[in-house]
């Protein structure tokens, strides 16, 4: 086999194995899609006839409609202040040389990475010292909390990308601090700043398990659906599922069209 045919196969398959990951990633939420369209209660082949009453028994539910109104709430606001949070973190990263800037890195970095229920149960002592567990602004610190170091990491790489030089040119230029972060660093960042906003709204809209330990009657859609799975085995469940898969992948290509798209816009204008 000469080198051009050994390429050609490893090629291959790298791409089949691609498929093969994105097949088994994604074969249980079409599974859920064709299942919510589907007259039998129970998942099971074959298929009953098509249906929307499913989709009807969810849309006609107050239920999902509170938690639907809370998860929108929170991820709102928790996507305004983390994608700030995230921000001030990335620029003073990007700007300021300081001792213990490494300690800090890892410090605000590391929220994701401890596991949910851990971090759940933290965040449920805490709010209940303070008094703050069981309501909506439980659910907005929390996933502040889980969110901010997205936010940071996107803004982080975007001001890479930067000469640290524009700012000072600016600023030898008679443009006060404030200026210079209006009219050079936020223009420059702004592909990151709403990435991060779709990004992090996506995360809080996903999450359930630190929004059930500290929602308590203000449920969000996630944690509803973990509350029919209590219950009982229902339909609505592979509804309530594919709505929620849509709404976060939407706001993911959005991000991720955000990013890719300035990405391949910064060389041009580096060449220019």
């Amino acid at each position: 086999m000469n080198d051009f045919n050994r390429n050609r196969f490893v090629e291959f398959g790298l791409r089949f194995y691609i498929l093969l990951s994105f097949a088994f990633v994604f074969a249980p939420i079409a599974a859920s899609f064709v299942f919510s369209f589907n007259s039998d209660r129970f998942p099971s082949i074959p298929l009953g006839s098509f249906s929307t009453e499913w989709y009807v028994a969810v849309a006609s539910d107050p239920l999902v409609w509170a938690g639907l109104r809370n998860t929108l709430f929170v991820g709102l606001i928790v996507a305004v202040v983390s994608t700030a949070i995230g921000f001030g973190a990335a620029y003073t990263d990007f700007r300021y040389r300081f001792f213990g800037k490494t300690a800090y890195l890892a410090l605000a970095l590391l929220p994701p990475t401890i596991p949910v229920v851990i971090l759940g149960l933290a965040m449920l002592a805490f709010l209940s010292r303070i008094n703050l567990s069981g309501q909506s602004i439980s659910v907005i610190i929390a996933h502040i909390v889980i969110c901010s170091p997205f936010a940071m990491a996107i803004t982080r790489l975007r001001l890479s990308q930067m000469d640290p030089d524009l700012e000072a040119a600016a600023w030898n230029l008679g443009a006060s601090e404030w200026a210079a972060m209006r009219y050079v660093i936020i223009p420059f960042a702004a592909p990151a700043i709403f990435g991060a906003l779709f990004i992090t709204m996506a995360v809080s809209f996903d999450e359930f398990a630190v929004a059930w330990f500290v929602s308590g009657l203000n449920e969000t859609l996630p944690v509803k659906v973990l509350g029919f799975l209590q219950g009982q085995v229902s339909p609505r469940i592979n509804v309530i599922g594919t709505f929620v898969f849509v709404i976060s992948m939407t706001l993911v290509i959005f991000a991720q069209l955000l990013l890719t798209g300035r990405a391949k816009d910064a060389p041009a204008a580096s060449n220019d």
